[in-house]
């Protein structure tokens, strides 16, 4: 399955340029059951990356645009009563659903955006106290602008940040990655031309099988080492929390699935840290004028001594 997956990586980077390493961080936040927030300027191909990603994985894709007047049970769904049967029927929102891309989750206010807390965490939602179970696999992908304006804009609160697995940039394509886009998109729509590759059925086994990778002691001890200093750094008020913790082990054990391998090794905390634990850490006032909270990151990890005996396990 491994070999599929290496498949679909190959057949999206083709359709969605200069992506590489986001559409890798995709699919270990689907092994790993987490969820995503992807920060890129408006245009940047965010929606052509979840409908492909959709495809490619043959689930079901549903979108949200997130305004100011959107509601809560315009996310997770209502009971009304319908006057031809005389009774209260349920409609689910679009979170029943496989992927759903929520674009420009700040302009919710944070009534609606709390509403994707349960779902996110339980992957499941209650309506009028009736519970309602959310079909698996179940990936959220959610989008902001990070150069808007506070006006129009809620930004999201330490609880619900910490809902997501990954926080990740997409940065611009170079001046060559950008003509091959022109060019790809020229004649069609790239999207169009996409075959399902994987299951439902498959992408839930290795969601199973991801939990047998092996993560030994001493790297456990990496990873919280890391974790505490996300805690402690003096230009830190909030670190990552247990939860935090759990997800960073399960997107190595991810991570290393989808290499083959199955051990973490130092080498998958190091990598994947940036993306896990920066937007989980609030940096003081002081802090946070003259740094970013990944530029702390980056300064513990170098502080945090690497168990280099293991690199080659």
């Amino acid at each position: 399955m491994i070999e599929k997956v290496n498949r679909a990586k190959e057949i999206l980077n083709q359709v969605i340029i200069g992506q590489e390493k986001v559409v890798h961080l995709i699919f270990v936040s689907l092994l790993a059951k987490g969820h995503i927030l992807l920060e890129s300027t408006p245009g940047s191909g965010k929606t052509k990356l979840a409908k492909s990603f959709s495809k490619i994985s043959n689930v079901d894709f549903k979108r949200v645009q997130f305004t100011p007047d959107v509601l809560p049970s315009d996310i997770t769904g209502i009971q009304f009563f319908n006057p031809k049967s005389q009774s209260f029927e349920m409609r689910i929102g679009p979170i029943q659903t496989n992927v759903l891309l929520v674009d420009e989750i700040n302009r919710a206010t944070p009534r609606t955006q709390s509403s994707l807390l349960e779902v996110m965490e339980e992957q499941q939602t209650t309506i009028e106290g009736e519970t309602i179970h959310i079909n698996s696999p179940f990936l959220v992908i959610a989008t902001q602008n990070p150069i808007e304006s506070n006006q129009g804009t809620f930004p999201l609160p330490e609880a619900q940040l910490d809902r997501f697995l990954m926080k990740i940039p997409l940065q611009y394509p170079t001046a060559d990655q950008e003509k091959s886009i022109l060019s790809t998109n020229q004649l069609n729509d790239p999207i169009a031309n996409i075959q399902p590759l994987l299951q439902a059925e498959e992408i839930i086994k290795m969601q199973r099988e991801i939990m047998h990778v092996e993560v030994s002691d001493v790297v456990k001890d990496y990873l919280l080492e890391i974790i505490q200093e996300t805690r402690t750094h003096p230009d830190s008020i909030l670190g990552a929390s247990t939860r935090g913790a759990l997800a960073f082990m399960r997107a190595a054990q991810a991570h290393a699935y989808l290499q083959a391998r199955n051990f973490v090794n130092p080498q998958d905390i190091k990598e994947l840290a940036p993306y896990i634990l920066s937007h989980r850490m609030m940096l003081t006032l002081e802090g946070s004028i003259k740094k970013s909270s990944q530029d702390v990151l980056y300064e513990i990890l170098g502080q945090v001594n690497v168990p280099v005996e293991l690199e080659s396990h």
